[in-house]
């Protein structure tokens, strides 16, 4: 909870804060809206090319949402019958009841999704935050996950990024609103600019079509009044969760993963060390390893056709075996 606000603050500022603005929805996409006991979850779909075809599910990262998978549900509709989900207090998602923001209250939202729409086993397919938050789900209802891919997912780390340590100091008591007060003269484009240039190998990649399109989501977000308690507390949740040991710890429960699984990893990543790589690939027991050289963060987002092309050799791989 950040120093600020009271418990139950955070839901009690959703229900009453306007619509702030209208979320983008790519060419093709859908959004709808799904109620569950404790949280409401926007989604974002693109119908499959054909009907039949094997559900899939996509899941961000911290301070991302659906649309950071936009390109690669375009590239894989053909394969898979496609959703992404807003987790709680992200993307068009309000707040959750409880406030939960723990890896653990994320990873039952997604549970709680999966149950409700009746689609699983599904494909999962997470990044970041999204890839620590999928593990644990993989772990624990492994009947609800038939194959499992992580970009750069966020497992304990004994030697931390540096350039990922602000997130860290992001979960202490007081720093959110301090950032908050010293940035407050950052324009939307600054901030935005900035998450690239640490989320992205190369920022020149981006198109200034996305960039405009990113610069008018992050106005968006930063006119919501919960925004900064979802960083911080998910924040604090993920520092929590790399302290966690036994049967709970992250490492544990990658190694009880039993869904074929595809690890990818950008060499020039300034949040995750590529060098967890090779412990992630030894961790989950039925791994294929991708690495792209010039990849940072998003992999997805920035080299979406190779990492379509790895899913679709792990789904030939499986229907092989």
């Amino acid at each position: 909870m950040s120093s600020t606000e009271l418990p139950g603050t955070a839901a009690a500022n959703a229900a009453v804060a306007p619509k702030v603005a209208t979320v983008r929805v790519a060419e093709g996409e859908k959004l709808r809206s799904v109620t569950l006991p404790g949280l409401t979850l926007t989604v974002r779909s693109r119908p499959p090319a054909t009907a039949g075809l094997p559900p899939a599910l996509y899941v961000h990262g911290l301070g991302g949402s659906s649309q950071n998978w936009s390109a690669l549900m375009a590239h894989l509709e053909d394969v898979v019958d496609g959703e992404a989900v807003d987790l709680p207090g992200f993307g068009d998602s309000p707040p959750p009841d409880d406030g939960n923001y723990s890896v653990t209250g994320h990873a039952r939202a997604v549970i709680r999704f999966l149950d409700a729409s009746d689609r699983g086993p599904v494909h999962l397919l997470a990044n970041s935050l999204g890839g620590a938050v999928c593990t644990r789900v993989a772990a624990v209802r492994p009947d609800l996950v038939r194959t499992l891919t992580l970009v750069s997912p966020a497992l304990p780390e004994l030697r931390v990024q540096r350039a990922a340590l602000p997130t860290g100091l992001l979960a202490l008591p007081g720093v959110a609103l301090l950032f908050a007060r010293l940035t407050k003269e950052w324009s939307a484009e600054q901030r935005t600019r900035g998450v690239l240039a640490l989320c992205y190998g190369d920022p020149a990649r981006v198109t200034e079509d996305a960039l405009r399109n990113a610069v008018e989501e992050m106005e968006r977000r930063l006119r919501l009044p919960y925004f900064w308690d979802a960083m911080t507390r998910s924040a604090r949740g993920i520092v929590d969760a790399y302290t966690l040991g036994g049967q709970h710890g992250l490492w544990r429960q990658a190694e009880r993963v039993l869904a074929p699984t595809l690890l990818v990893y950008g060499r020039k990543d300034q949040l995750v060390s590529y060098r967890m790589a090779r412990k992630a690939a030894a961790a989950f027991r039925d791994s294929r390893l991708l690495t792209l050289p010039d990849a940072g963060h998003v992999a997805m987002m920035e080299y979406p056709e190779t990492v379509a092309q790895a899913f679709r050799e792990l789904l030939d791989d499986c229907s092989g075996s």
